[in-house]
């Protein structure tokens, strides 16, 4: 995939290290915003520490693993997807997205899963689609069961951050339910 609609004005393409001067900046941006869900948005804090990050992605889907996506919205970069894993001997993987606050609202996270959702389903044969999230991230708890995914439960203080145990929440999606509901 080099780029791939989203909309008239929004586009989905692969994150490369080529991008990490735009990524770093996005990032400083919108720190504060991004801060309390991603640790990625405290730990990058220069170009060279965000291209390493994006390089480690790259080398990943070298080997058939993780992958990063950008979304652009007029030319501007205002968020991205990732598969956060993607092991295809279990056929599962974890979806993680990011978004400006600028951007929210015009269900571009939705679209970029979804188009994600559906490689990975259709074309790689991945049965199970994870999306992990802190219970109090209303906003991707949201996304998750608009992709229809079901709540499994919970792993409870599973996820340290900003020096605190935060609890997980995990939803997925089944192959045959994505199937079952026509998306592509």
């Amino acid at each position: 995939m080099l780029a791939y609609s989203l909309t008239d004005t929004a586009e989905m393409r692969v994150l490369e290290p080529a991008y990490a001067a735009q990524f770093a900046d996005f990032i400083e941006r919108h720190r504060a915003h991004l801060a309390p869900w991603l640790p990625w948005a405290t730990a990058l804090t220069d170009e060279p520490q965000t291209r390493a990050w994006l390089q480690r992605y790259a080398d990943d889907t070298a080997r058939d693993g993780g992958r990063i996506y950008g979304i652009w919205q007029h030319r501007e970069l205002v968020g991205g997807t990732l598969f956060r894993t993607f092991d295809t001997r279990f056929r599962t993987a974890e979806i993680g997205v990011w978004l400006a606050p600028d951007a929210q609202g015009q269900g571009l996270i939705t679209r970029a899963a979804t188009r994600m959702i559906a490689w990975a389903v259709d074309e790689r044969g991945i049965n199970r689609v994870e999306w992990r999230t802190v219970p109090g991230n209303a906003a991707s708890i949201a996304c998750a069961k608009r992709l229809g995914m079901t709540l499994d439960g919970v792993l409870r203080e599973a996820f340290p951050h900003q020096g605190e145990n935060h609890d997980v929440q995990v939803y997925s999606l089944l192959a045959a339910e994505w199937r079952a509901m026509g998306r592509r």
